[in-house]
């Protein structure tokens, strides 16, 4: 059986969601990666609550970038989420790739926010 990229992605995705869950002390940093913008969000899974979210449609990110779709970027949105987690007390979280390879935007994201002061 021959997957397509959007089923061998949503497969690779339920895999890794089976082992990585967020709780209130380390929560999930959950990635999203379309074709022109990249999303992170910070979710305690307990609580099913969003702590944190930052993305490449936010103003202050798009008038400085001339697309969202490239590792600057995500290193840019892997910055914001790191700093907006620091400033509520956060430091590790659990890092959830999606379903997508850990390559390219989304290595690049993880990257900055290790960079920026975030443990995972």
């Amino acid at each position: 059986m021959k997957l397509n990229r959007r089923d061998a992605t949503r497969r690779r995705h339920s895999r890794v969601r089976r082992t990585v869950t967020g709780t209130s002390e380390r929560p999930r940093l959950a990635v999203f990666r379309s074709n022109q913008h990249i999303y992170a969000q910070v979710i305690d899974d307990t609580q099913q609550r969003t702590l944190a979210a930052a993305s490449t449609l936010e103003a202050d990110l798009r008038e400085k970038l001339p697309t969202g779709a490239n590792c600057e970027a995500s290193t840019q949105v892997g910055q914001l989420i790191a700093q907006r987690l620091l400033e509520k007390g956060i430091k590790q979280v659990v890092f959830d790739r999606g379903g997508n390879l850990y390559h390219g935007r989304v290595k690049a994201l993880a990257d900055a926010a290790r960079e920026a002061g975030l443990e995972f």
